[in-house]
């Protein structure tokens, strides 16, 4: 039984979550974070339109990344629903609604694997985006 249901038609929302995606990973990168994977995610389930991956080098560099995607968010109006991991930096997931950026250390991002576990996720180009 599928849960998930497949849009065809494209709706001015679905262009806007990609664009606040593609703007989480503008601004990992601004700040050095390596790895940068946007997954479209809006086939497989109906919760979130979108993952952000990125790993960072250090927990102060997870908390600047955390930080900067977040205010770089609400400049565009966004609103963050829920943060979890920032204590432990490890693993910080941010909640957006329609986005969820994942910012790991290189260890817990491989040991978590999410592009495998979503691997049916279609990978977005968020450089030409």
């Amino acid at each position: 039984m599928k849960i998930a249901t497949m849009r065809s038609e494209p709706t001015p929302h679905d262009a806007v979550a990609l664009e606040r995606a593609c703007l989480c990973a503008r601004v990992a990168a601004d700040h050095k974070a390596r790895d940068i994977v946007v997954l479209d995610m809006r086939g497989i389930t109906p919760l979130y339109d979108y993952f952000v991956l990125a790993t960072g080098g250090s927990r102060r560099q997870i908390h600047t990344l955390a930080e900067e995607i977040d205010a770089a968010l609400h400049a565009e109006g966004e609103k963050r629903l829920g943060i979890e991991g920032y204590a432990a930096s490890r693993w910080v997931v941010q909640d957006y609604g329609d986005v969820v950026v994942h910012i790991f250390d290189a260890e817990t991002r491989r040991y978590y694997a999410l592009e495998d576990l979503w691997a049916d996720a279609v990978k977005v180009d968020w450089e030409r985006v």
